[in-house]
């Protein structure tokens, strides 16, 4: 019960601390800005905003094929119907309390499947880490790319931040050595208790990826998956006249630092939209409230992408498996 309201507690911080982003931003606009604001995002053609949450929608496929073959490396083989419900309610279940997804894609998908819910934990790991990993290789090709539009920009940031929080960049990989540390002691010290053993299925599920059979598919479709974010992104900047004419890198870099805003707040509430118009009115040089609407349109298509096909997901997946689990049973008499 304690855990469950420091888990509650902490949410609403963070959704308090969007909700002011909302309002700090919105607060520091003019009144002709902000009919700015509104025309912009009024004014898109429907048409682009249809063929964004396609691709949208398609990523989320790639991603649930992509699961599929981590799975299948401790042995499970779920429908790929069911992994992409169980998908698109875990994103619906973030949406609702950060890193509730996972919890939820795993039971459902268990449940439907008939699988050990707890065997599936590492390859969410797995996943993770895996997307961590592609996101900083992704950051590093777009910095040395970009590098000449936007060394500059960063350096400024950079030289803000060093004049009084240098003493940071020692302390945060000091915490992280510490906390490498302290879990591989906890794991020499207690190999057989439940903790242990939590451990050691996560550290598998992460060296699964090594030792998959399917491992160039695996890849090429993360390939997939990150290309279609991407073009998500593109297809934005083209729906705005103040943003069609930016280069495609522009949307790689927006993906590296929207990312970034997705762990900040709850879906990225309010710090998406800052930080993709600091982004594109600073590098870029973009119209900065036109910059802050696409930020905002973005973010919508997003979540509305991912509430609709949460709720389809939901609605669907008892009956699915209804007609399923009959065919199966005619099929065997």
């Amino acid at each position: 019960m304690k855990k469950a309201l420091v888990t509650i507690l902490k949410y609403l911080v963070f959704l308090g601390l969007g909700i002011w982003i909302i309002y700090y931003t919105l607060s520091k606009l003019s009144p002709g800005q902000r009919t700015q604001l509104l025309d912009d995002i009024t004014g898109v053609n429907p048409w682009y905003l249809f063929f964004i949450g396609v691709v949208g929608a398609a990523s989320h496929y790639v991603r649930a094929a992509r699961w599929r073959y981590l799975l299948e490396t401790i042995d499970l083989h779920p429908t790929l119907t069911n992994t992409m419900f169980s998908v698109m309610i875990g994103y619906l279940a973030n949406l609702v309390l950060p890193r509730a997804g996972e919890v939820a894609k795993c039971t459902v998908l268990a449940k439907y499947e008939k699988m050990p819910a707890h065997k599936m934990v590492g390859t969410i790991v797995a996943e993770r880490a895996f997307d961590v990993l592609s996101l900083i290789v992704i950051a590093t090709a777009t910095f040395f790319i970009e590098m000449d539009r936007i060394n500059s920009y960063v350096s400024g940031l950079i030289d803000k931040f060093l004049d009084g929080h240098g003493a940071y960049l020692l302390i945060l990989p000091a915490l992280l050595g510490i906390g490498i540390l302290v879990t591989y002691m906890v794991y020499k010290k207690n190999k057989e208790s439940k903790v242990g053993i939590i451990i050691k299925e996560m550290t598998h599920g992460i060296l699964s990826i090594f030792h998959m059979k399917k491992k160039w598919q695996f890849l090429g479709l993360t390939i997939i998956m990150w290309g279609l974010y991407a073009s998500q992104i593109y297809l934005g900047l083209l729906c705005l006249p103040a943003t069609h004419n930016l280069p495609v890198m522009a949307s790689m870099v927006v993906l590296v630092y929207g990312s970034l805003a997705l762990i900040v707040t709850p879906g990225g509430i309010g710090a998406y939209p800052l930080l993709v118009q600091q982004i594109l009115a600073g590098p870029y040089g973009a119209n900065e409230v036109t910059s802050m609407a696409f930020g905002w349109i973005a973010w919508a298509l997003q979540t509305i992408v991912i509430v609709v096909l949460g709720l389809l997901s939901l609605a669907f997946i008892h009956s699915y498996n209804q007609k399923r689990n009959a065919q199966v049973t005619v099929d065997t008499e």
